[in-house]
Formats: C-alpha cells, structure tokens, sequence
C-alpha cells in the first residue's frame, strides 16, 4: 500500500470494497465540510446574539462575554490532553494497531472524566468571588444561576466527548463537524424562539445544557459504530514508556493551554473589571464577529491536521517542508482576505446588527484586526507543531506570552482604557509567538535554517499591507447607510485585495503547487462523477 492511504474507511464499511483516499482528499473532504457547517453555524449564532441584543440589556451582554471567558479560563484543566493524545494515535492508525488505539483511548476517557470533575469544583471555587470580577454590578437577577448554568454546561461538555478525537485522527473530523453544526443550528433556532416569546435568559442557558448533552451522546454512538473495539472490555494498558511519553507531551500543551487562555479570553475579564461590564459588552459583538472569522478560517486548517500527523509518520523532511511552505502560503491569503474585510466592514456591520451604542472607535478595530492577521499567520506552524508532536520545544514560550500579555495589558488599559488591552495582546504575539514557533519547526523537524520562512513573511506581511492600504482607499470613497456600506464594502474586498495577491503571486512556487493539488482534486472529482455516471 501506498505510504498515503491509510486503512480507514474499510473499518467503517466492513466487508464493502472501498476506494481508499489520499491524504489530500481526507484534506480537502475535512476542509470543506468544516467551512461550510462552521459558516451555518456561525450564521445561526449571528441571528441569535442580534435577537439576543434586542431582547435583553447590554448588561446581558457584557455578562455573557464576562462569564464566558471565567469559564475558558477554568477549562485551563483540560491542560491540550486533547491535541497530545491525538498526536498519540497518528502511529498506531498509521500501522493500524487496534489494541493501542484502545489502550490510548481507555487512558484518554479517564482524563476527561477527570477533567469536568476539576472544571466542576474550580468553577464553584471562583462564586464568591464574582462581585470582584465585575465592576460596577449590573442589574441582572439570579447572576449566581446564571454562572452556575455556564459552569454546568462546560463541564458536560467533557463526557463522552473524548470518542470524537479517535474519529478525528483518522482524518474523518467532518463526521463530528456535522454532528456538532446540526446541534448548534437546533440549539440557536430553540434560542431565538425563547428570546422572542420570553426572554428568559435562564431558559435560554438551559437549552445549552440539554443540546451539547445530546451532541456528545450521538458522536458517542456514531464513534462505537465505526470503531466496534471501543466497546471491548479486554484493553491492554500502556506500558511506562509511552505513558511518560503522553504525561510529557500534556505537561507540555498545559503551558502552551495557559499562554492562549490568558492572551485570548482574558480581555472581557481586564474590561469589566477597568473600564466596566458596557466596554465588555461591546466587546463581545465584536468579538462574535472575528471570532466567527476565525473559526471558519481554523477549522479550514484543522481538517488537515490528521494528514500533516499521517504525513509526519510515513515521509520525510523534505515532503513536510515542501506542504508546510503551501500551507503557509494559503495561511497568509485566506487570513489576509479577511483581516481586510473585517477593518472594513466590521463597523457599519456591527451598527446594522446590534445598534451605534455598541461601536467602537476606528482605531480599536484596527487593533483588533492586525491582531486576528497576526495570530492567523501561526496558523500553519502551529497546525504542524500539534500534529507533529513538537509542543515540547517551545513550552516555556506560551508562559512568557502570557506573563507579557498580562503585564502590558493591565498597564496600557490604566493608561489608555479599553484600546490597551488589545495592544497588550499585540505586543505579548510579536515578543513571542511569531517567531518562537516557526523556530521551533524549522529547529527540530525541518532540520534548517527559519530565515526563508522570516523571509516569506516579510514579503507576504508587505502584500497585505499594500492591499490593506489600497482597499482602505477605495472604500473610503464610499457612502451611505450602515447596510449600503456593508453591502459595497463587500464587494469592494471581494475583489481588489485578491486581485492584488494574484499578481503578485501568480507565478509563485507556492502558488503552482496549491494550484495543482485543487486541479487534481477537481479532475478526480470529475472522472468520479463520469464513472458513477456510467
């Protein structure tokens, strides 16, 4: 068999003949599953928190944002158990080694069971101390519930969860990606039809519960259908050798767990309790807009993590380097496209939706959106740093990023209020991550010399930025209402900063490679067509 095909879908379909896949199909089949269910989604949850800002006070808001980065904060004790016992099974898949799959996963559900039980206990820790979170208190009733209601709903989160990251990585994360998109769309029509007819913010927080419950338990299913070995009573365990190997590898994701907490979803925390609770519901909106962005963005990248773990275990430096400079170069387009149209739009976008009170100056939304570019262009060192078991080498890097973060962001929100905090987050990603990371994956994979990478950014940094700058132009010279802007803006972004990467780009290495592998998908898919079609 070839080095790219994996045995896969033969586990799932028994004793049917199937076609196996490359490593670039599962690829793309992940990618565009995830893009497209995450756009639903996020469609859905834009509908919602519109209802969700009509029907209530922006006291609601703030807490919502407030309450839902307390809750990332204590999910700190899930320590990327995930990301390193993922990176476990890409070996044994890999040589298709049931009885180490089971023994991994065995290991892996007692983690997570401990896992809700510590988020469980920490989160009922922080209750009497939520007054102090909270400058000047809104006038919102029952907020103890409503914290406890956040709190229930992250702890079930955990259970039965964890089954999902075995169909994961066997590159089919689209299974679960359709799972959790059907939830979720449930999940915000129930919503919005209580927020209308009630506007009942508990009943609202109740249907989170009850839809991730019934989420977790049909991929839990799903998984023991297309894996029968997880039902097995007879499971070897680990022998000390590789459970020190999965023990150091979580050591390692703890810190790095920590760094992206602490840089991402402290903000609404530092704003409530500096500048207050209205600060951090503005914030929130627009925190739901990138956010959104982002996760479209992410998850495009995430599903190929599983084929980068696979392309890890079966070729050599050479291949991994050839796919990471690609993925690197498609990382800095598709996370500079939207960087532009997120400056441009957000705020007549966030006017339309959620009203003027809830806008923030232009210079904050700069801020906010060289951030999201910046933290965009990791998005292809730190896919195969997770995938290839590298989180290691650069452990000590997230707690520097996150001392850095906090120290600037406390210091810059006393001075300047709320555009502080942001440019906290800024200063903490450029002292360390951008460059610590690719560091680390050209040190200790590539085996090469990371000035061709800092090269790259250099050139590609400068093509956004002229398009940026040349859009920026362009929809300065536009006019009207907050949606006749939306609306010619979009089209405006749309077309002028992707004309400018395609000449600037066209003739690229990068470009003809990624060029080539979509031609090929869509000739295979063609030829695939005209088959069935016969």
């Amino acid at each position: 068999m070839h080095p790219s095909v994996q045995k896969i879908e033969p586990m799932m379909r028994g004793k049917n003949k199937v076609r196996q896949k490359s490593r670039t199909e599962y690829s793309a089949r992940n990618t565009m599953t995830s893009m497209v269910s995450r756009s639903l989604a996020i469609l859905m949850g834009y509908v919602t928190r519109v209802v969700f800002t009509r029907m209530l006070s922006q006291s609601y808001v703030g807490v919502n944002g407030l309450f839902s980065d307390i809750i990332n904060v204590l999910s700190l004790s899930e320590l990327g158990i995930e990301t390193a016992i993922t990176y476990a099974l890409y070996q044994p898949i890999a040589q298709n080694d049931i009885e180490k799959q089971k023994s991994i996963m065995q290991l892996y559900r007692l983690f997570y069971r401990i896992v809700a039980v510590t988020v469980m206990a920490s989160g009922l820790a922080v209750v009497p101390f939520l007054g102090i979170l909270i400058k000047n208190p809104p006038q919102v009733d029952h907020l103890t519930l409503i914290y406890l209601l956040y709190l229930g709903n992250t702890a079930m989160s955990y259970f039965m969860i964890y089954k999902k990251t075995l169909i994961d990585a066997h590159q089919l994360s689209y299974v679960g990606t359709l799972y959790q998109t059907a939830s979720w769309m449930l999940q915000d029509v129930i919503q919005i039809l209580i927020l209308i007819f009630t506007k009942n913010f508990i009943l609202f927080l109740l249907v989170n519960i009850f839809c991730t419950f019934g989420c977790n338990l049909c991929i839990s299913r799903r998984a023991d259908r297309m894996y029968p070995f997880l039902k097995e009573k007879n499971v070897q365990k680990l022998d000390e050798a590789e459970k020190r190997g999965i023990f150091k590898n979580i050591r390692a994701m703890m810190m790095h767990k920590v760094g992206d907490v602490v840089v991402n979803n402290t903000d609404n925390i530092l704003l409530s309790s500096f500048v207050g609770i209205a600060s951090a519901g503005c914030y929130s909106n627009y925190f739901l807009l990138i956010a959104s962005v982002q996760q479209v963005m992410d998850q495009a990248f995430q599903g190929i993590a599983a084929s980068v773990g696979n392309l890890g275990a079966t070729q050599g430096r050479d291949a991994i380097g050839r796919v990471f400079d690609s993925t690197f170069f498609l990382v800095q387009w598709l996370y500079g496209f939207a960087a532009v149209c997120l400056y441009e739009l957000l705020n007549p976008f966030v006017e339309l939706s959620f009203g003027v009170r809830y806008l923030f100056p232009g210079s904050i939304v700069l801020v906010l959106c060289i951030n999201f570019f910046i933290n965009g262009m990791r998005r292809a060192t730190l896919v195969f740093r997770d995938s290839l078991g590298l989180f290691w080498f650069d452990r000590y890097k997230s707690v520097a990023e996150a001392l850095i973060n906090l120290a600037a962001s406390i210091l810059l929100v006393m001075r300047f209020g709320t555009i502080g905090v942001f440019l906290g987050t800024f200063i903490s990603t450029v002292a360390t991550s951008a460059w610590v990371e690719p560091y680390v994956l050209y040190k200790y994979q590539l085996k090469t010399s990371c000035r061709p990478y800092f090269a790259h950014y250099a050139v590609y940094t400068a093509v956004v930025g002229a398009a940026w700058f040349v859009t920026d132009k362009i929809c300065c010279l536009v006019s009207g209402s907050a949606l006749q802007l939306v609306i010619l803006r979009a089209f405006i972004c749309l077309i002028v900063p992707n004309s400018i990467f395609l000449a600037a780009y066209a003739r690229t290495k990068e470009f003809s490679f990624v060029f080539q592998k979509l031609k090929g998908l869509l000739q295979e898919k063609i030829g695939r067509g005209k088959r069935h079609g016969k």
